[in-house]
């Protein structure tokens, strides 16, 4: 129904979900990093330490690089176009106010909620004695959160589930513009598309999750190149427009 509703009905919804969702994973990473004041100096000295010793660059860089790069995308989608399509929505007479919004994603993303995640686990669940377990990805944030408060997976539960739905109706929002495009900005165009989008959502839960990994990391991959250089060519428009922006507004 959100994804029906169109833009404003994505952006009355995602408004409301992502806040929610940000300050109860940062509220319940704070406590369990507050529960382990102590070992926050050695965690951090860890981190650093295991990605740049010499076992770690050599052997693991390039796979982590790698594996980073795909994940981080998924992220804060920088550098692969989609997010513009959101900014390019709003209301503004200074495009260039929507940039500055825009560079805040990586940051909070990536900076705040990344950092956060790699001190909850490492200060609570992290052995470096004890080889790697089967168990990654939510289920070591899972376990680093239980390790402290034993309730808190549940709320965890829900934030991933609130990620999941938000993310799905961005996205919806993100290939309809791009589809509208190609197709015609036609009432049976719009529809076509979100029955295909709405059915690939059902295929994708009942597909194995590697394979999905797969096949979205392949077409990242190839958005990220198309909009990198498309980035190329826009930065002398983009340029002119910041030193107007900053002559004529900020001083």
């Amino acid at each position: 129904m959100v994804i029906v509703g169109g833009i404003r009905s994505i952006a009355r919804v995602t408004s409301a979900l992502v806040p929610l969702m940000a300050l109860l994973y940062v509220s319940m990473g704070l406590v369990v990093i507050a529960a382990n004041f102590e070992k926050i100096p050695w965690a951090i000295s860890t981190i650093v330490v295991g990605a740049f010793s010499p076992q770690g660059v050599t052997g693991g860089m390039l796979a982590v690089l790698v594996l980073g790069f795909r994940r981080a995308a998924f992220s804060n989608e920088a550098g692969i176009g989609s997010a513009a399509v959101a900014h390019a929505a709003v209301r503004t007479d200074e495009p260039i106010t929507e940039g500055y919004v825009a560079l805040l994603e990586p940051f909070i993303d990536t900076v705040v909620i990344c950092t956060l995640t790699g001190l909850l686990i490492t200060v609570s669940v992290y052995d470096p004695s004890v080889p790697p377990g089967e168990i990654s990805g939510v289920e070591l944030t899972s376990a680093a959160l239980a390790s402290v408060v034993s309730w808190f997976p549940v709320p965890l539960a829900v934030v991933v589930a609130l990620f999941a739905f938000s993310t799905m109706i961005s996205w919806s929002y993100y290939g309809l513009s791009g589809w509208l495009y190609l197709f015609g900005r036609t009432r049976g165009a719009r529809l076509t598309y979100l029955w295909i989008f709405c059915a690939s959502i059902v295929v994708g839960c009942t597909t194995q999750l590697q394979a999905v990994l797969d096949f979205s990391d392949a077409l990242v991959f190839a958005m990220a190149l198309a909009n990198v250089l498309g980035l190329y060519v826009l930065a002398p428009v983009v340029k002119g427009d910041l030193e107007r922006y900053e002559r004529e507004v900020l001083r």
